[in-house]
């Protein structure tokens, strides 16, 4: 059975692979979406291809709230169906499928009517409660409701007059970027095939106009492949309508950019028990909790910028600093901030598939599947949590309703890479560090970030001692998991390492930097790169974080845009082709 390692060597005989003996599905984007997509085509018995432009996870599918919800607003709106696909799913996620990655989360909605809003938001939250039940029951404590006193008591960072009392709610939070390579894995582990840093740069058809081929242009070495496909699945999310393009055709989805930015404060500058659940104006707004950090977001504005690195900009910071100071007890500054980062919605705009623009009148979350070309699929819309539904919509519809019935998805039943047997190691995590001379905090913090894949790391260990050590500058972290990273995460350069296998570039005020060196080396080491190698690395890294902290000073979205496309790149990605990114 194929192993799930995504390495340099596995990728580049992946592309070989793919463009020897062809595949029966070619997935194009490696967000949750197309990751999802390629285990689930996979486990149905197909073979399947996977191709991301840039590193897996580096849109999205790593800037988002990191939260795996059934969207309480949409109750609200009376979206009843959506809520209960996604609290079905985020059961599925916390009970079944990914228990390592996915946790609960209680928050607090504090109230400002003592009697009004506490009736109508039980309601709401009690029919959210009661569709969870229903959709997957024990996944999640059900509502508590507190008094003014026992709000304060959870959440003393709270200011006292901004309540009269609360209601602590539960959703669950991810490491977004960590589901997606896991994903990936786990597809490869299947036998999925699977190549980040390559770009789809033609499709091509058969006499009778059928897309049957996908031409591929490997970044890293600028080498073409041609691969042969029985149908080919763009779920490229905001890179949607260029993706499609590529196969000659006006029709497919049309698809609409919405930012939203968050902001990293430290544990100690906000003092609660739980996370804290507002509604704002424009939308709402969450204080996340993590071991080192809260996380601060978000917001939702039209977007019409380069799309490949969009950057926080002051107008965004100071919005976000404005709705969580409106209920803290001690308002946070800029001062107060390490980290920030910004993502794209790609927001499904509907009744274009007919190119009537005059129906385009609203945007949707929740997605659509449609046939762009014969021998095209193209999926748009949804959010993260429905990952998994809409992975399987999108194989169904591409295989046809008969060869679903036949082969369905089995993904419901499908544990990700290290979810098996998580459970008892967890109970047996103070042996684990006993056994392996590691702290109890850092066997916690493998364990959540790679389950029972923690086996993989403490064999690594064990043949290598120094990979134990912690990195210098971040000793949250060990030096084994930046080589897990290059061995079996896929990682090919420093940013994919500090920016999503670890999530240093925002953890940490300094952005990473100072350990970029310690992690370049180790890298450079693995990955075979020479000095001049690995000094264009750091200077890339470095211009990034540059760029990044210089326009969160800019208001203008426009011109912060501008001084984040001048930081070097880290291949020739800009320089191919770069109106049709994906």
């Amino acid at each position: 059975m194929p192993n799930s390692h995504l390495s340099a060597a596995s990728r580049q005989r992946a592309l070989e692979s793919m463009s020897s003996d062809g595949v029966d599905v070619l997935v194009v984007g490696g967000g949750v979406t197309g990751a999802g997509i390629a285990l689930d085509a996979v486990t149905r018995g197909l073979r399947v291809g996977i191709v991301e432009a840039q590193d897996w996870a580096s849109g999205t599918s790593s800037r988002s709230s990191k939260l795996v919800h059934g969207g309480l607003r949409y109750l609200y709106q009376l979206n009843f169906a959506l809520v209960a696909e996604s609290l079905r799913e985020r059961g599925l996620l916390l009970t079944e499928t990914a228990p390592h990655l996915v946790k609960a989360q209680p928050f607090l909605w504090p109230l400002k009517m003592p009697v009004i809003e506490r009736m109508y938001s039980a309601v709401g939250v009690g029919m959210y409660d009661t569709i969870a039940q229903f959709a997957h029951r024990g996944s999640v404590p059900i509502q508590r409701h507190h008094t003014r006193k026992g709000s304060l008591k959870l959440a003393p960072a709270l200011k006292k007059d901004s309540l009269t009392g609360s209601i602590v709610y539960y959703d669950a939070r991810v490491d977004d970027a960590r589901l997606v390579v896991t994903l990936v894995r786990s597809a490869v582990r299947h036998g999925a095939l699977a190549a980040n840093r390559v770009q789809v740069t033609e499709m091509l058809k058969d006499a009778a106009g059928r897309v049957t081929a996908a031409k591929l242009l490997d970044l890293e070495t600028n080498r073409e492949y041609e691969v042969s496909t029985g149908a080919i699945i763009n779920a490229t999310g905001v890179w949607t309508e260029k993706t499609q393009s590529l196969a000659g055709t006006t029709g497919g989805l049309k698809v609409l950019a919405s930012k939203g930015i968050h902001i990293v404060v430290p544990k100690e500058k906000i003092n609660s028990k739980v996370g804290i659940f507002l509604r704002t104006e424009k939308s709402v707004l969450f204080i996340i909790p993590w071991k080192r950090y809260w996380v601060i977001g978000t917001t939702d504005t039209a977007y019409h910028e380069n799309r490949r690195e969009p950057v926080a900009d002051l107008e965004d910071i100071d919005y976000v600093l404005e709705q969580a100071n409106s209920v803290l007890a001690k308002p946070l500054t800029h001062d107060d901030i390490i980290g920030t980062f910004a993502g794209l919605r790609p927001l499904l705009q509907p009744g274009t598939l007919d190119g009537d623009e005059s129906k385009s009148t609203q945007v949707s979350r929740e997605h659509t599947v449609t046939e762009a070309a014969p021998g095209l699929t193209v999926i748009a819309g949804g959010k993260l949590t429905s990952y998994r539904q809409m992975a399987e919509d999108a194989v169904d519809f591409t295989i046809g309703k008969d060869k679903a019935k036949q082969t369905p998805s089995v993904t419901k039943k499908t544990p990700l890479e290290g979810a098996a047997g998580y459970h008892s190691m967890w109970s047996r995590r103070a042996a684990i560090a006993r056994e392996s001379g590691l702290s109890i905090d850092h066997v916690e913090d493998l364990l959540d970030r790679y389950g029972s894949d923690i086996d993989l790391l403490l064999d690594m260990i064990e043949e290598r001692p120094d990979l134990g050590n912690e990195l210098k500058g971040a000793p949250e972290y060990l030096r084994a998991e930046i080589a897990f990273g290059v061995s079996h995460e896929g990682a090919l350069h420093l940013e994919d390492l500090l920016a999503r296998r670890t999530r240093l570039t925002y953890e940490h005020a300094d952005r990473g930097l100072s350990v970029a060196e310690e992690v370049a080396t180790l890298a450079g080491e693995l990955l075979g790169w020479d000095e001049a190698k690995k000094e264009a690395e750091l200077a890339s890294y470095r211009s990034r974080c540059e760029a990044e902290a210089a326009a969160q000073k800019i208001a203008s979205e426009a011109e912060a845009q501008k001084v984040r496309e001048q930081a070097e790149e880290v291949t020739a990605f800009l320089d191919v082709a770069p109106e049709i990114q994906g």
